[in-house]
């Protein structure tokens, strides 16, 4: 701005340089400098399954997917979607007396854990039957218990529907083979980040071992999780650091598995449903494969959603800049630049100083013009 009869306004300065930037007004000077760009992870591997999805257990975030929304039979994954539902209802030290009519709708060439009509179990005892030998007699045990398959089948439906799992239609607690019966490898994630929120879901997915009834007793027998990548077996090394979930077979459904693995910290789960490699592990190691990409872009994904929530160097300038301080007497609400208020005031005075002047001269001119002594 051009000098006003010798009036020049001093003004803060702001200096912007590129790649590093310094703010420098009104004596605040503070560095801005931009963070390195995040890398993008690997690319997942290829695997032969129909439908999978890696997730993010903490924030719910979906890493990368196949399919994840394809309606596919889930076979006994869905257990978890009957353990989400039911395990909340019922105290697992209660001790219940097995029944012929626990047992009577429990579909032939079903997976069982051995419950036997007159036997007695705690609900513990059932619920480990469920999560480590599959066992469709301790589903049915406890449905019964919980007021019935059908009530069960419509409670699972509610939960499904509550959390979001909008693939899944349940027809049998048990998750075996029946018309009209299908989740997804998303929803099958979803059913899995809730259950982890729950202690005794916890507990049991990752029990690789127990006796039934743990009682005790004569007919008391041991049992083993057939969660193969947790525990290791039938050609499967167990994968460090997984802490479940649960894994299913039938004929329709081919096989599937959900699981979750901790490292350093970050829980990924994982679904894998029915590969198409003709091994009969291949479910096994093509989540061992997503496992493990998993725990490699899970930090990244991280780490790039925290920069795209952090602000940038032309936001972070205009945020240190301190405001204009309000000239003395502004009204409530006045949002005009005080330095403006300044030097209008400023011209304003001078101007006056400048009256007396004009005013001489002119009478001066008065007393000197033409006819004048």
């Amino acid at each position: 701005m051009a000098s006003f009869l010798g009036f020049r306004p001093a003004f803060g300065r702001a200096v912007v340089s590129c790649g590093v930037c310094a703010v420098v007004s009104a004596g605040t000077v503070g560095p801005v400098s931009a963070d390195p760009p995040v890398p993008d992870p690997p690319a997942p591997p290829s695997v032969s399954a129909l439908s999978w999805e890696v997730m993010d257990a903490r924030t719910g975030d979906v890493l990368a997917a196949k399919a994840a929304h394809l309606r596919l039979p889930p076979a006994s994954t869905l257990k978890t979607l009957f353990a989400l539902t039911v395990l909340p209802k019922l105290r697992q030290d209660e001790v219940h007396r097995a029944t012929y009519g626990d047992l009577s709708d429990v579909s032939e060439g079903s997976s069982l854990v051995g419950v036997d009509e007159g036997n007695r179990y705690t609900v513990a005892d059932l619920w480990r039957g469920v999560f480590l030998s599959s066992g469709n007699d301790a589903v049915h045990t406890l449905a019964h218990m919980n007021g019935g398959v059908s009530r069960t089948v419509e409670q699972m439906q509610a939960t499904a529907r509550r959390i979001g799992a909008r693939d899944t239609q349940v027809r049998s607690p048990d998750g075996y083979d029946t018309p009209g019966q299908f989740s997804s490898a998303h929803d099958l994630a979803l059913i899995a980040r809730e259950g982890l929120k729950n202690p005794d879901f916890r507990r049991y997915m990752a029990t690789k071992w127990a006796r039934f009834p743990a009682a005790g007793g004569p007919q008391a027998f041991g049992i083993e999780n057939t969660n193969r990548l947790l525990v290791g077996s039938h050609g499967v090394a167990a994968y460090p650091g997984l802490i479940g979930v649960k894994n299913g077979y039938t004929s329709k459904a081919g096989s599937t598995l959900v699981s979750a693995a901790s490292h350093k910290g970050r829980t990924v789960l994982v679904t894998v449903m029915n590969p198409q490699d003709g091994d009969f592990n291949a479910v096994y190691e093509e989540s061992r494969a997503l496992l493990d990409w998993g725990a490699q872009a899970a930090p990244l994904h991280a780490r790039q959603a925290a920069a795209l929530r952090r602000p940038s160097a032309p936001q972070q300038l205009a945020a240190a800049a301190p405001a204009p301080a309000p000239a003395t007497g502004a009204e409530p609400g006045d949002t005009s630049g005080g330095i403006g208020r300044h030097l209008g005031a400023a011209a304003g005075l001078l101007a006056l100083a400048c009256v007396p002047v004009l005013v001489g001269r002119r009478l001066r001119r008065r007393r000197t013009g033409p006819g004048s002594r």
